[in-house]
């Protein structure tokens, strides 16, 4: 994201863009990438919501949050888009404010992977990682990723 300075993410995260909402998608390679033809929408809010429930120690992955908002929801899927950037969201709001922090940097991408869009970068979430006991891996020679290693062992159930 750019500018994060000048946004207001905490507005952004109570701004609900007329969601929940569902739809059908009829493209079929989506339909087979997915799953399904019904898509739901969560708010940006939702997203903080599942997010602070992480507790500390444990992880989870945008993947698992979507995955248990299609099931709450009755829906195939969660959409991919908005997720990430509701995730993204969700943390830059906490980083707003001075007090009732949502753990965000529990939250990561798909296979364990650390969130380069997070306040901070991935130096800042691989930092809170470790200091709740993880242990953080580097992949890639020239296009350089971080991963909670063994991150299915400490995955938090929703």
């Amino acid at each position: 994201m750019a500018n994060e300075d000048k946004k207001d993410f905490n507005a952004m995260l109570l701004d609900s863009k007329d969601m929940p909402k569902y739809q059908t998608i009829t493209d079929q390679k989506s339909i087979e990438k997915y799953g399904g033809s019904r898509m739901y929408f969560a708010p940006p809010i939702d997203y903080d919501r599942v997010m602070r429930l992480v507790p500390y120690g444990k992880v989870l992955t945008v993947g698992a949050i979507r995955d248990y908002f299609a099931k709450q929801s009755g829906a195939d899927f969660t959409e991919p888009i908005t997720a990430g950037i509701f995730v993204s969201i969700a943390a830059w709001a906490s980083s707003q404010r001075s007090e009732d922090q949502t753990p965000y940097w529990r939250t990561l991408k798909a296979n364990g992977e650390l969130n380069p869009k997070y306040p901070g970068g991935v130096e800042a979430q691989k930092e809170m990682l470790e200091k709740e006991g993880h242990t953080i891996i580097q992949k890639g020679r020239t296009n350089i990723r971080y991963y909670v290693k063994d991150y299915e062992q400490v995955m938090f159930e929703l």
